[in-house]
């Protein structure tokens, strides 16, 4: 064996042993276990710049139980958020309505604030982050739960589950927007589409007053694409009120207003009134139907007696005996 020959193998069982030892290094630093620092695919960091984004810029999570979708928002150069990509959500549980205690298998609905203390990238469901719930609102109304996630596997217990391809890239979308100085991202879950419609569709549930409540927020994104500040008092969601740090049962200050949001609210109450003065009438209908029904009911009665020689029923008087 030639000199050069033998410092080739040795070179080539070097270069082996070192690249074995950082491979070693790597499992032992990270736990065996890289999941939570997949890179964002190129296409989709692509994707983020020909909309004016970036993988560092700010996000928003809409989650919309009845549709069964996530959608990631993005903000651009503008200022504005726009919707980059919608996620099919596997499951999630209980019906629609906001979560009240531990153990009724409900999944929240309200408005998170999403930190870097709030990522499980050692989720046993692939990949998580808890929505954060109780958060403030839901404290405040004496609501308890915990470990309410958005995380993968497809199973969901009180919880928002998703593909495990797609929590990976959500994951991920955070971790970029966190590293871009992004101090939070924000969720907002609703039990539908927040339309006028929707809403009075669902005018006689019992959870109206809440989804009202958490649309005004829904209402300022969707026009102003921009996220809400939200804060609670009143035992209610506020938003963009003009004072921070408010007390949850305390009063409520005023709020900046939107025109547009504004209509919205008033097109809300006019649709809804609508709704509640027809039900009033269709219940006055039918008591009054009702009425005319016992008495045509009763005269008809009344001339089968007359006909068929049964007269009503009399008391009759015993006679009293002659002295």
């Amino acid at each position: 064996m030639t000199a050069k020959l033998f410092h080739r193998i040795a070179s080539v069982i070097i270069v082996l042993w070192l690249g074995f030892g950082l491979a070693a290094c790597a499992n032992f630093v990270k736990g065996g276990d890289n999941r939570h620092n997949i890179p964002l695919a190129p296409a989709m960091v692509k994707a983020l710049y020909d909309m004016g984004s970036s993988p560092a810029e700010g996000m928003v999570v809409r989650i919309f139980k009845r549709e069964q979708q996530l959608e990631v928002w993005k903000r651009t150069s503008s200022g504005q958020y726009k919707v980059f990509k919608t996620y099919e959500i596997c499951s999630y549980s209980g019906d629609l309505g906001p979560k009240f205690k531990e153990g009724d298998y409900q999944s929240p609905e309200g408005f998170y604030t999403i930190t870097p203390g709030l990522m499980n990238p050692k989720s046993n469901y692939f990949l998580a982050f808890n929505t954060g719930f109780p958060n403030k609102f839901d404290r405040a109304n004496g609501r308890s739960g915990s470990n309410l996630m958005v995380h993968g596997d497809c199973k969901s217990v009180g919880c928002y589950a998703m593909t495990d391809a797609g929590i990976a890239e959500i994951y991920a979308l955070a971790r970029e927007s966190f590293k871009g100085g992004n101090p939070s991202f924000q969720v907002q879950i609703f039990p539908f589409r927040m339309t006028t419609a929707s809403l009075t569709q669902n005018a006689s549930n019992q959870h109206l007053a809440f989804w009202r409540n958490i649309k005004e927020g829904y209402d300022y994104f969707d026009l102003t694409k921009t996220p809400p500040a939200w804060d609670v008092c009143e035992q209610r969601y506020i938003f963009n009120p003009t004072a921070s740090g408010l007390d949850a049962l305390g009063p409520c200050p005023a709020t900046y207003q939107n025109a547009e949001v504004e209509a919205r609210k008033v097109a809300d109450a006019s649709a809804l009134a609508n709704v509640a003065a027809g039900v009033e009438r269709q219940a006055a209908s039918e008591a009054a139907l009702k009425e005319r029904s016992q008495a045509v009911s009763g005269f008809f009665s009344g001339i089968g007696n007359m006909i068929t020689g049964n007269p009503q029923p009399t008391t009759e008087v015993a006679a009293t005996p002659a002295q």
